[in-house]
């Protein structure tokens, strides 16, 4: 058994061939998390002394922050007393994650190939989450994929998905081409540790790919909750597909105040709107980013290349945000 300090005096224990995440978690301490599979740096913290060893590839680190004794904490295990530099959550008070039942209460088709999926819970079930929060679907033969959720809360006990196809994939073939009204499934949540934090003032900024837009659209709905005070100072969304039906959600849908860019990686000639990746997009309205909070969600590449260009154009590494939507080899 070795001990794990943090730079703000906390400590707990952890034994090696558990991670570091799953450690701090037991010992009811939370870290930052999102895929926990080692690619998209969500976990990423410091080791300022200490030993320890990868279980599984750190993908999501490069080479030079790897050299400054950077690690991802869902796939290390301490070898030996260790001093991390790391934020921890425990300010925040994050709904534990439970196995639950659910039963498919509506299925509709958003394109041709995303569909919006409620799901009804037991009356007793009392689901809490935060919005960005995502769950895990336990399908047969103990097939687990993560959707994020869509709403911020908890209405008639349904939760709502935004699912996109994927060619060839387990689950797909499910949704898509399986799945009937009242359906038993069971989930596992809510997980994850995209949701908003002290905004008030700043430049809330929203980057999306895909389906990556529903936790931001859950995000969206919550702020209605917060006060005056809590307020961020301007809100914009940028959200990045390849065609214009891939956008199942208008301007309409987010509100007067937010300030809404749709962008198309591969327009028609009949667009006028903006055009190319999210991230660049957004490089290109504003020269510094140091009043800005960016929360993104959607492919790792666009997170990844968010995150470099951003804090290089100013914004603080502590202001961004993220949730990588990474597909497993057969989803």
């Amino acid at each position: 058994m070795y001990s794990v300090r943090l730079k703000n005096g906390k400590c707990f224990s952890a034994t090696s061939g558990k991670t570091i995440l799953e450690a701090a978690r037991l010992a009811g301490i939370h870290f930052p998390y999102s895929c926990k599979t080692g690619r998209c740096s969500s976990c990423k913290c410091k080791i300022l002394s200490g030993k320890t060893n990868a279980i599984y590839p750190e993908l999501g680190l490069s080479d030079s922050e790897v050299a400054e004794n950077w690690i991802l904490s869902c796939v290390r295990e301490i070898k030996s007393d260790i001093t991390l530099e790391i934020d921890d959550l425990n300010n925040i008070e994050i709904p534990n994650a439970r196995t639950l039942p659910c039963r498919i209460s509506q299925i509709n088709y958003l394109t041709a190939e995303i569909i919006q999926i409620k799901l009804r819970l037991p009356p007793s079930s009392d689901f809490r989450f935060l919005s960005g929060q995502y769950i895990e679907i336990i399908g047969t033969n103990g097939i687990r994929r993560s959707y994020s959720l869509a709403n911020s809360s908890i209405t008639n006990n349904e939760i709502e998905l935004h699912i996109r196809k994927v060619k060839n994939g387990i689950m797909s073939k499910y949704w898509f081409e399986q799945a009937r009204l009242n359906d038993l499934l069971r989930l596992n949540g809510p997980l994850g540790t995209f949701f908003l934090r002290d905004v008030s003032e700043l430049h809330l900024i929203f980057l999306a790919t895909g389906t990556g837009i529903a936790p931001i659209f859950s995000i969206l709905r919550s702020l209605k909750k917060i006060s005056d005070e809590q307020q961020p100072s301007k809100i914009s969304v940028l959200w990045g597909s390849r065609h214009p039906e891939d956008l199942y959600l208008s301007a309409a849908d987010f509100g007067d105040r937010v300030h809404f860019i749709p962008v198309l990686s591969r327009p028609p000639r009949t667009w006028s709107g903006a055009k190319g990746y999210v991230q660049n997009v957004l490089l290109s309205s504003k020269s510094n980013f140091a009043d800005s909070a960016v929360y993104a969600c959607g492919s790792e590449n666009m997170i990844h290349d968010a995150k470099k260009q951003l804090v290089a154009f100013g914004l603080s590494t502590n202001h961004f945000y993220s949730d990588a939507f990474v597909i497993s080899g057969s989803q």
